[in-house]
């Protein structure tokens, strides 16, 4: 399963997130450069159980060194791939933590809880010398955050059918559940630093993610977080939306929802508007004019029910008009 994106708007840019992603990309472009020397830069900066248990081991490295490979594993990563697959889920998920927490709890939240996940490792492999790296830990916990948050959401996901790749809404307690289980079953699974990947880091990030969200709910953004989360309000609605048409009556026609912003409305957009059609999902470009008004209908043409004797309806998408900071 590989999610394309989730259907909960957020109220504000993600700052914080998008900052957390571009230094994990400037990171890794400062380990290309490393060339011979990457297994020793990953060494010094990554998360080594035996630095820290075994004294021939941690008598190489000054105290800063050790506290600070405690944060700097978690902007490091094994390869492309690796780096892609964590910033894409961090990108789904982390803005609507980070909406939800704002800005500066987001930032604590995430720090602590990649730290959580390396300690986890750290005290399941006392004694292991192979470096562990990436944001994975860190990012189950903004996913364990997610689980409880927006349990109803939905998440479009890709699914590989042979050849045939077949989108899918998943309910997000159901598609993070799954995700679980089979991090704890890959853990029992496997020996330590089997595969090269750290499970008991994701699972230590995910369960402390959850407690952590319940602690720093408890505590309110201070006046300048405020401030700064009033500014990053966002003015416009997501440029893909999904569309879930409906019938009425024996009409060949359809309808559906589009949204939009009060910005949008007074100076026109253009959406993707993603309509699943059963095991396909079709994608749409929709023009919203310049001056467009709460409920007006965007037509698109041969997009309804095929009747009988064989004419096609149209759908007709009514456009709702969403206050300021309610969208993402």
């Amino acid at each position: 399963m590989f999610p394309i994106r989730d259907t909960v708007p957020s109220r504000n840019h993600p700052v914080v997130n998008n900052t957390i992603i571009g230094i994990n990309v400037v990171v890794f472009l400062v380990q290309l450069t490393q060339g011979e020397d990457l297994t020793r830069f990953n060494y010094i900066y990554g998360l080594v159980p035996a630095r820290y248990t075994v004294s021939h081991f941690s008598s190489y490295f000054s105290f800063g060194q050790q506290l600070f490979a405690l944060l700097s594993f978690m902007f490091l990563h094994g390869g492309f791939f690796h780096l892609l697959g964590n910033m894409w889920s961090l990108y789904i998920f982390g803005d609507n933590v980070e909406d939800s927490l704002g800005h500066l709890r987001y930032l604590i939240f995430y720090l602590l809880c990649g730290l959580a996940s390396g300690l986890s490792h750290l005290v399941l492999n006392l004694s292991s010398n192979i470096p562990t790296i990436g944001a994975s830990g860190a990012i189950a916990g903004v996913m364990g955050a997610y689980f409880l948050l927006y349990p109803r959401s939905r998440i479009l996901t890709l699914i590989p059918i042979i050849i045939i790749p077949w989108f899918v809404e998943i309910p997000a307690f159901i598609f993070l559940g799954i995700w679980f289980v089979m991090q704890m079953m890959n853990a029992a699974g496997s020996q330590a630093g089997a595969a090269g990947i750290a499970w008991w880091a994701h699972i230590g990030g995910f369960l402390f993610g959850v407690v952590l969200l319940k602690v720093l709910k408890t505590y309110p953004n201070v006046g300048a977080v405020e401030r700064m989360t009033r500014a990053t309000t966002r003015k416009k609605t997501e440029k893909l939306q999904i569309i879930h048409p409906v019938s009425q009556d024996n009409s060949p026609h359809m309808y559906g929802l589009i949204t939009i912003s009060i910005y949008e409305s007074m100076t026109g957009t253009n959406k993707m508007v993603n309509i699943p059609w059963g095991f396909h999902n079709r994608m749409f470009r929709v023009s919203v004019p310049a001056g467009t008004r709460q409920g007006s209908l965007l037509k698109l043409q041969g997009l309804g029910k095929i009747m009988p004797d064989g004419q096609r309806g149209d759908l007709y998408l009514k456009v709702l008009i969403q206050e300021q900071g309610a969208f993402r």
